[in-house]
């Protein structure tokens, strides 16, 4: 069972069923972000020590018997574009480098709510408004086929 590739489904489901803790997928996916991201440049802001401890809050309310959502102890990436209270958030705008936004845009606030873990921020084109992902904050996120080829744009 290679966890990183399962759905969020497959992970909410495998989590709720206790086949796997938050702490164990969220290990897993640290682990393929450690190797692969050197190369690929997708991770702009890693969220490590507070999403370890939000998973390791999530395997503590299941055994309680508490479910927080759809998503319980998914680990999942937002977009840079994306407002997360107290993450880094700059739109890969070099002027918005130190920017820590006081509360969620309402998309990561929905997917908190439903129990996901933001465990990391995206790279994207600076504002979003280019065919290509780079900018001057993260530089160029690479294809993962192809390293000498960009993902294209934002999404």
């Amino acid at each position: 069972m290679n966890i990183v590739f399962k759905t969020a489904s497959q992970l909410a489901q495998m989590i709720r069923q206790k086949k796997v803790s938050a702490v164990e997928v969220l290990h897993a996916h640290l682990e393929q972000i450690e190797k692969y991201n050197p190369q690929i440049n997708a991770i702009a802001t890693l969220n490590k020590e507070r999403a370890l401890q939000r998973a390791f809050e999530a395997d503590e309310a299941l055994a309680r018997g508490e479910n927080w959502g759809i998503l319980h102890g998914v680990p999942i990436t937002v977009k840079d574009l994306l407002e997360t209270a107290n993450l880094t958030s700059t739109a890969g705008y070099l002027l918005l480098k130190n920017y820590l936004p006081s509360q969620d845009a309402t998309t990561v606030a929905r997917l908190k709510a439903a129990g996901a873990i933001i465990l990391a921020k995206t790279n994207t084109p600076t504002f979003g408004e280019d065919y290509q992902t780079q900018n001057p904050l993260f530089g160029r996120t690479n294809n993962p086929w192809n390293l000498d080829r960009t993902v294209g744009g934002s999404s």
